[in-house]
């Protein structure tokens, strides 16, 4: 069922209890007021009649003329009065006598003082009446047709406005929840013409502070997202096939010569050497592309426990120095922090080191003298790590893109790479909710600062 068939459907049932709750009170308060009314007019007529009798001592005969003319033409009230012997004083209609009171009846009412109650469809009263200083007792009986017809015609009118009330609401459910529901029909038709090939395309939005034109912006937000990741991975599959392709091409083009005619042991060592040089470059590429996309997985899906910030840089120191004994590293950690959890933070081992290793790496890498100054301070409630070379220093225009990956600068001519150690550095800190940031000034090195939220801010 559609939600627009729901809503109407919904909408019809919600204003048919309304309106029906609606009727009920009106019908009931009809019936309840019609009774009050028709008791106290049989009240009034018992008064009446006892009156006539009693004070004005209208003859008998006359009362019960009066009543049975009336009685042809209109539903006359029906008035009997005794005394407290129960003895019968007057009757208007002793030979219809409807209510045919009886001893048990009449003592009844003079033990209450007045009751009132149902006899078929007739209402009856009975009450305590004073002349004279004599008591009496009262009864008087009728039928209230002009009250129950009045009820009828009330029932009818009801009935028939509740049905067209019904036709009516669902009638406007049904043109109200088109009218609602036609922008949200619009915006369904605008994201099915939206594929891979027109990711460029945005829903209009309403213009309206609702729920709709959240929703579309939301869903262009959305696109934006999606457009960044698609041209992202477009760059990174293009840039992935020139880094492959120029170490294949290499190794296919030295085993190819090799092939073509027999060489020396030495030309084939030579060939060999070439060959693992090119399979080494393949295989630092595909590790840090693996590394890059343990960095991309979202943060919950990734295992972190606590760590000492220390003892992460000397595992990563130890891995540098075994990959090139020539390096030179000079780490510093402010005595100040002589609390544990001043120099710890929650965290990956294995990301935090490839992180730490990347940058290291590039500043032994980019310095004359191969070395790498390692700083470890506190700021406030993070973790301030410092890795200063002395190197050539990074241009002006290249600071900006150094974290794109597959960004090499002006300085790929200096040293070999492929351009994705620092973006999968990058990740890697703002993983752990750090922030990286860098300092350079050509011809005298470069600063990369990180801070890290240790153990006591989180």
């Amino acid at each position: 069922m559609q939600i627009r068939t729901r809503i109407t459907i919904l909408f019809t049932i919600a204003t048919a209890t309304i309106l029906m709750v609606f009727a009920c009170t009106v019908y009931f308060s009809a019936v309840e007021n019609r009774e009050k009314e028709f008791y106290a007019l049989l009240k009034k007529e018992a008064y009446t009649k006892a009156n006539l009798f009693l004070n004005a001592q209208v003859d008998k005969k006359t009362l019960e003329d009066i009543y049975h003319n009336n009685r042809k033409i209109l539903n006359e009230v029906e008035v009997a009065i005794y005394d407290t012997h129960f003895k019968l004083l007057y009757h208007d209609a002793v030979d219809i006598d409807f209510v045919k009171e009886t001893p048990a009846m009449l003592g009844d009412i003079v033990q209450k003082k007045e009751i009132g109650f149902y006899q078929d469809k007739w209402q009856v009263i009975g009450m305590n009446y004073a002349y004279n200083n004599a008591n009496f007792i009262i009864t008087a009986a009728a039928f209230d047709q002009y009250g129950y017809n009045k009820l009828q015609n009330l029932l009818s009118t009801i009935l028939i406005v509740f049905v067209f009330a019904v036709f009516l609401s669902y009638a406007a459910g049904i043109f109200f929840s088109k009218k609602v529901f036609r922008p949200i029909q619009a915006m369904t038709q605008e994201v099915k013409n939206i594929s891979a090939n027109n990711l460029d395309s945005r829903l209009r939005s309403p213009g309206n502070k609702d729920e709709l034109s959240e929703l579309a912006n939301t869903f262009n937000d959305m696109l934006n997202r999606l457009e960044s990741s698609f041209d992202a991975q477009k760059h990174f599959v293009s840039n992935i096939s020139h880094e492959l392709r120029t170490p294949l091409a290499a190794m296919i083009t030295e085993l190819e010569i090799s092939a073509n005619k027999d060489r020396s042991t030495t030309e084939y060592k030579v060939v060999i050497g070439n060959t693992l040089n090119d399979a080494q470059k393949l295989k630092k590429l595909f590790n840090s592309l693996l590394d890059f996309a343990k960095a991309s997985y979202d943060s919950s899906e990734i295992s972190f426990k606590l760590l000492r910030v220390d003892e992460l840089l000397l595992d990563a120191s130890q891995q540098v120095l075994e990959a090139n004994p020539r390096n030179k590293l000079d780490i510093f950690v402010d005595p100040t922090l002589d609390d544990e959890h001043m120099i710890s933070l929650i965290g990956n081992e294995y990301l935090l080191q490839v992180a730490f290793v990347n940058l290291i790496e590039n500043a032994c890498k980019f310095s004359d003298n191969q070395k790498c100054s390692i700083a470890v301070k506190s700021s406030g409630s993070s973790i301030q790590l410092e890795f200063k070379d002395d190197g050539i220093g990074i241009e002006t225009n290249d600071l900006e893109r150094i974290f794109t990956p597959f960004y090499r600068g002006s300085n790929k001519t200096y040293s070999e790479g492929n351009g994705i150690g620092l973006s999968l550095t990058k990740k890697i800190i703002l993983l752990h909710q750090g922030e990286i940031v860098v300092r350079s000034t050509k011809g005298i090195g470069s600063v990369f600062q990180i801070n890290l939220p240790h153990s006591l801010s989180l």
